[in-house]
């Protein structure tokens, strides 16, 4: 058997937790219904599968049941909440704010918007990657009609002040939107406390299935309008139509309980293997941290190398370590990354970059196993360079 190579690729996606899947199986083979179904024990087993999943994950959040809409993703919730409020606020105004180093699924259905004639705020970040808050008021006007800040960026793992964004949007009654894929089940996530209205959230983050998210959406003070972008049957309040998969939606629950009940145990592990790696990584010269230290995700660990080559690095790297220089949503593209543009690097160091995501299945032994291997790679590249 080929030895596979050490994944830490966990902010990727991440490997369905065993339990997850022990949840999932009962909704393949026996309660198999529509749980649009009404009419017949089969349609009601399912529909009571997804009424408790819902209410987890509507708890995880603090949120009620009824503001949870299932979506085939992060993506999908993403361009739901700002295509959707795009239309239905429409006539309120046609200016958004967004942050330039927000995921493409952030950015790209704001540029989309822009050729439908909406006036789009990209705003900087500062070098840690954390948005100056003055700046994000100063640019809020009359016809600011959406926020959209990500709780925890991807490539870098910074985490926002989403309670402070969320009071000045309140403030200025203008409607906010975090995307926290990375975030859920790995810090405390709370719509009422932080003023969140529109929350993106996805399972294969955090030992979830693939090709299930949700999206909340605020009934109350204020109640928020969204048009859907997906019309049919009229499932989820008729913002999202389409027969829910009832197996992803338990599993999706599962994964976030079990985030849940384990996030301060997990994030310390994490925490401490990071923290290993980057000491080991850090005595290398030339090593970049990228992003806040302190205020990140507790498995995330990116660095720019300088003296390398981006590709030859991950090239030899690949033998031994499963991982990628930025988001895996863009890996086929030759672009240096815009998120470590935005941290103002220049092309050749943003290329030369790391992402480490470390995951529940990582262990002390393996860490150890990379950090060896990539200092040593590292230093092979820079003697061959000269």
């Amino acid at each position: 058997m080929i030895d596979r190579p050490i994944y830490l690729d966990n902010h990727a996606t991440t490997k369905i937790d065993p339990r997850v899947l022990s949840a999932m199986m009962p909704y393949f083979t026996e309660y198999y219904g529509n749980p649009s179904s009404n009419a017949h024990l089969y349609g009601w087993e399912a529909e009571t599968g997804i009424k408790q999943a819902r209410s987890i994950i509507a708890q995880a959040i603090n949120a009620e049941e009824a503001e949870i809409i299932f979506t085939s993703g992060a993506t999908e919730a993403n361009n739901l909440a700002i295509k959707g409020i795009a239309e239905a606020y429409f006539s309120k105004g046609q200016h958004i704010i967004t942050v330039q180093t927000e995921h493409k699924a952030v950015i790209e259905p704001c540029e989309y918007l822009q050729t439908l004639g909406f006036e789009i705020t990209f705003l900087p970040v500062e070098k840690n990657g954390l948005l100056d808050l003055d700046l994000l008021a100063q640019n809020i006007r009359s016809n600011t009609i959406l926020v959209s800040v990500m709780t925890a960026n991807n490539e870098i793992g910074v985490i926002q002040n989403i309670k402070q964004i969320g009071a000045i949007c309140r403030e200025k009654e203008v409607i906010f939107h975090t995307d926290s894929a990375q975030a859920i089940g790995k810090i405390p996530l709370d719509v009422q406390k932080m003023n969140v209205d529109l929350m993106s959230l996805t399972a294969h983050k955090i030992h979830g299935i693939k090709g299930i998210g949700a999206l909340y959406v605020r009934r109350k003070s204020p109640r928020v309008k969204l048009a859907s972008q997906i019309q049919g049957g009229g499932q989820e309040r008729g913002f999202r139509s389409g027969t829910l998969c009832t197996p992803q939606i338990v599993g999706f629950a599962q994964a976030v309980q079990i985030a849940l009940q384990e996030i301060d145990t997990e994030n310390q592990r994490q925490k401490q293997l990071r923290d290993y790696l980057w000491q080991k990584l850090n005595q290398l010269e030339g090593i970049y941290l990228n992003g806040d230290l302190q205020q990140r995700l507790a498995g995330n660990l990116n660095i720019s190398i300088d003296g390398v080559d981006g590709s030859a690095l991950l090239l030899a790297l690949q033998s031994k370590i499963a991982l990628s220089s930025g988001s895996a949503c863009s890996s086929t593209s030759t672009k240096p990354s815009h998120v470590l543009k935005a941290l103002g690097h220049c092309d050749s160091l943003a290329k030369a970059s790391l992402r480490f995501g470390i995951g529940r299945f990582n262990t002390i032994e393996e860490i150890k196993e990379v950090a060896d291997f990539t200092v040593k790679t590292i230093n092979t590249l820079r003697r061959s360079s000269f």
